[in-house]
């Protein structure tokens, strides 16, 4: 079987593929996504030791703008994931090279972008939060500092996807984690020990995030020589260079979609009472704390079908499917039995009022199951990020977009009971759509394979 792959032809190569893989490559991930939201968790609970509200609410409110901005450009973690994947799959070294530096200088392009929009970006965030003046002043008092960081906050998301792009999760954790013992230390240092309030709390996260950085250029070395050991000619190869934008462009508007359906939710919750819109937030952080531990599984895909469809390993790609959807859908289900049992703690914990409990444990069941109705969905983004096939993840979750609007207007009526039943088939509709579109995007990638297996479940006797 031969294959044409970055302008050679290669032999087409078997990926390792097996349960034990992806559990070694998925739960790494799952607690580096994990520890994802400690960041802005830490530099609040540091915050609040100052005994100041607004300072709390300060920092809290420019964490959400950063979360937004940097959420918005997850791409270059997953894109550069998938491209290095696939380049690992062909053997292909200088590739894998040439890969991470065009995701180097699109991050460092679009971080600078930001510091140059920063007044804009400031302006219209804290326009639309609308929050206190006490509030806002500490807000841009760290925002102010910490947009400074954005090219390295980038650069860390492309050198992170590099890293697991190779297979190395278990790396890619130890940077998270590192980051994050940088932060609180250095956090606890300007802010306690020298009292330089919301700035020092600014500072300490930009230090950690390129301690961060510099970590994952340490980490790269190691496994594969210089890292910049690639021509210019190669990093801005016309084709391949514009390979790359349209995969981040695709995945970039997924994610803006998902983030609007997130927004519309709330806002239409806020419509109905203070209560309600207190019950949905909680309850939407603790569902999306739960989907990034499924989402460790959807990595694994990007890893094992990434290498899969460099090597043209048309077996291994569908084996890889095959195991990422099961490990995840299984995951889930312990996942949500686990917060139906004991997210009553969490409530009680988090919400605000009796009003507010009394409406989240109604609907604690909607986002305990929202892990499982989305479980295919997560491992099928893998899948399609590392093939490629960023344009059709893009499509489907523009159909499911519309579905849930359509579905959010049409059981108005049913308050917040239809609210929730719209997000949760909203989920259940973008997995529907990627595996109906998975048999004919396998059997156009891998012709030379059986027509017959083309699906997840045809694996399901050798898997």
């Amino acid at each position: 079987m031969q294959a044409i792959s970055d302008d050679k032809v290669v032999a087409a190569r078997k990926v390792d593929v097996s349960h034990a893989r992806v559990l070694r490559l998925a739960l790494p991930m799952m607690l580096a996504f994990a520890t994802t939201p400690l960041l802005g968790i830490v530099d609040t609970a540091i915050i609040g030791r100052l005994g100041e509200a607004a300072l709390v609410g300060g920092v809290a409110t420019a964490g959400i703008v950063f979360d937004f901005v940097f959420w918005t450009l997850g791409f270059l973690r997953m894109g550069t994931a998938g491209l290095t994947a696939q380049a690992v799959g062909a053997g292909n070294v200088e590739e894998q090279r040439a890969t991470l530096v065009r995701a180097l200088v699109l991050s460092t392009s679009l971080g600078f972008a930001l510091i140059a929009a920063q007044a804009f970006i400031g302006f219209a965030a804290f326009q639309l939060i609308d929050a206190s003046d006490a509030v806002t002043e500490a807000a841009r008092a760290y925002f102010e500092i910490r947009i400074w960081s954005a090219p390295i906050t980038l650069s860390g998301y492309a050198t992170f996807g590099a890293i697991i792009g190779r297979g190395r999760s278990d790396l890619g954790l130890v940077t998270q984690v590192v980051i994050n013992l940088f932060n609180i230390v250095l956090n606890v240092v300007f802010v306690v020990v020298l009292g330089w309030g919301v700035r020092g709390s600014a500072i300490g996260t930009v230090l950690a995030e390129t301690a961060g950085l510099a970590l994952n250029f340490a980490i790269l070395r190691g496994l594969a020589g210089p890292v910049f050991g690639v021509t210019w000619a190669r990093v801005f190869h016309s084709r391949r260079f514009r390979r790359m934008l349209t995969l981040n462009r695709d995945i970039m508007i997924r994610t803006a979609l998902l983030m609007f359906v997130s927004a519309f939710f709330l806002r239409r919750g806020a419509r109905m009472d203070d209560a309600t819109l207190a019950a949905n937030a909680a309850l939407m952080n603790l569902a999306m704390a739960l989907v990034a531990l499924v989402d460790g599984f959807g990595a694994a895909a990007e890893q094992m079908c990434g290498q899969s469809y460099g090597a043209r390993d048309a077996e291994g790609f569908r084996r890889s499917a095959w195991l990422c959807c099961c490990w995840s859908l299984a995951s889930a289900a312990v996942i949500t039995v686990l917060a139906w049992l004991l997210g009553g703690w969490y409530v009680e914990a988090v919400t605000p009022t009796p009003d507010a409990r009394a409406i989240a444990m109604a609907f604690l069941p909607c986002a305990a199951a929202l892990p499982l109705l989305g479980a295919l969905a997560f491992a099928f983004d893998g899948v399609f990020i590392g093939a490629g096939w960023a344009h059709d993840m893009r499509n489907t979750m523009l159909v499911a977009t519309l579905v849930y609007l359509g579905l959010a207007l049409a059981l108005e009526p049913f308050g917040n009971a239809g609210l929730w039943a719209a997000q949760l088939i909203f989920y259940v509709a973008r997995g529907a759509g990627q595996m109906r579109l998975y048999p004919r995007r396998f059997a156009e990638t891998f012709p030379e394979a059986q027509s017959f297996a083309a699906t997840p479940t045809a694996s399901a006797s050798r898997a």
